[in-house]
């Protein structure tokens, strides 16, 4: 169940980061409370994949999406530092964070899969 409800966290939080992914395409600021609540879900999702992880319930698909969404992660730190000093955001990151994301997000869901149970 652990990596269901993941998988669920870190959809909610694609949300998210797709509305800011679409305010900073069209120059806008992306309001705090947007990318805190993004950051809190997605972050609860990798801390529920990790104690999965621990707890032997992965698999080795979900081993590959725990790595992929990690580096998603470090790629979200590193925009967070752009919002932090108040600075616009490249573009090329988001889509890149973006993708990363995605693929770590679609392997999570083969593994849930292959495993039947979650």
């Amino acid at each position: 169940m652990l990596l269901i409800y993941a998988a669920v966290l870190f959809a909610i939080g694609a949300l998210g980061g797709l509305a800011m992914a679409i305010r900073a395409f069209k120059a806008q600021s992306i309001p705090v409370p947007l990318a805190a609540l993004h950051g809190v879900l997605v972050a609860s999702g990798l801390v529920l994949l990790i104690v999965a992880a621990l707890l032997g319930q992965v698999g080795h698909a979900g081993t590959i999406a725990l790595v992929v969404l990690i580096v998603a992660a470090l790629g979200g730190f590193y925009l967070l530092s752009f919002h932090v000093r108040k600075q616009q955001h490249p573009r090329t990151v988001i889509v890149v964070h973006a993708l990363v994301a995605l693929v770590g997000f679609l392997i999570l869901l083969a593994a849930i899969v292959q495993s039947g149970r979650g």
